[in-house]
């Protein structure tokens, strides 16, 4: 069973920052600047995080079921996201954020895959935050191909699970479970998003569209989640002591 946190205020916080399409459809814009838009959330809230107790930040980039949305609007995103990449690195480092990628990568275009290799390479000595995008991800498969290798294991733990999890998703380390899963849009299911990491992790579900969200906003969660008593199926006392 998990256990409580040693530290409670060194938060994994994952992120589904949806929306970004439909705010741009209600303001008469084209999708396209809707994802540029939620790239500046992504980044306001990946500068704030580490100040508000946050050690580990998983956004959901790019979900491997998005390959059904049309071929422009995914190219469109793909170049976003590498451009995103290449200008944020640096910074990244020199905060100490270090950047990883989870997910499938040989589907990804090649440019793309330029800009996550080096990414991860220029903020490899990032100790602040550990960071992770999920690109091209789906909980299911990463578990089912976690499951294939697992039956060679001699340690049959859900430790030793979660390693080998963290080796097929290119996690290159073992995360800790999910403390906080925020998800914007007004939608309310986990859309195959870290489904093994979430089992104990507290939701937050807010209607604002990924774009509108703010540090304020995450403020507000973060507020919300220190009011909840995380009990991990023990009784309250239990939890507490």
């Amino acid at each position: 069973m998990p256990s409580a946190p040693q530290n409670p205020h060194r938060l994994h916080v994952a992120i589904i920052p949806d929306g970004n399409g439909r705010w741009a459809q209600r303001r008469g814009r084209p999708r396209s600047e809707g994802h540029r838009a939620g790239v500046e959330a992504v980044r306001r809230i990946i500068e704030a995080a580490p100040g508000l107790g946050i050690s580990h930040l998983t956004f959901f980039g790019f979900s491997s079921d998005n390959w059904e949305r049309p071929s422009g609007e995914v190219e469109t995103l793909f170049g976003v996201l590498r451009e995103f990449l290449l200008t944020e690195a640096a910074g990244w480092a020199e905060q100490g954020v270090r950047a990883r990628v989870i997910g499938r990568r040989d589907r990804l275009p090649a440019a793309l895959r330029a800009a996550v290799a080096s990414a991860e390479e220029t903020t490899a000595a990032g100790r602040a935050m550990q960071l992770r995008i999920a690109l091209d991800y789906s909980a299911r498969e990463e578990i089912l191909r976690a499951a294939t290798r697992f039956y060679t294991t001699l340690e049959i733990s859900q430790e030793a699970f979660g390693q080998i999890l963290a080796r097929v998703s290119h996690a290159g380390e073992e995360f800790p479970d999910v403390d906080l899963l925020i998800r914007t849009g007004g939608e309310q299911r986990l859309s195959d998003f870290l489904l093994w990491e979430c089992a104990y992790a507290e939701l937050h579900f807010s209607r604002k569209m990924w774009p509108e969200f703010g540090v304020a906003d995450l403020e507000a969660a973060l507020r919300e989640y220190h009011t909840r008593q995380r009990r991990f199926g023990r009784l309250p006392e239990a939890a507490a002591g």
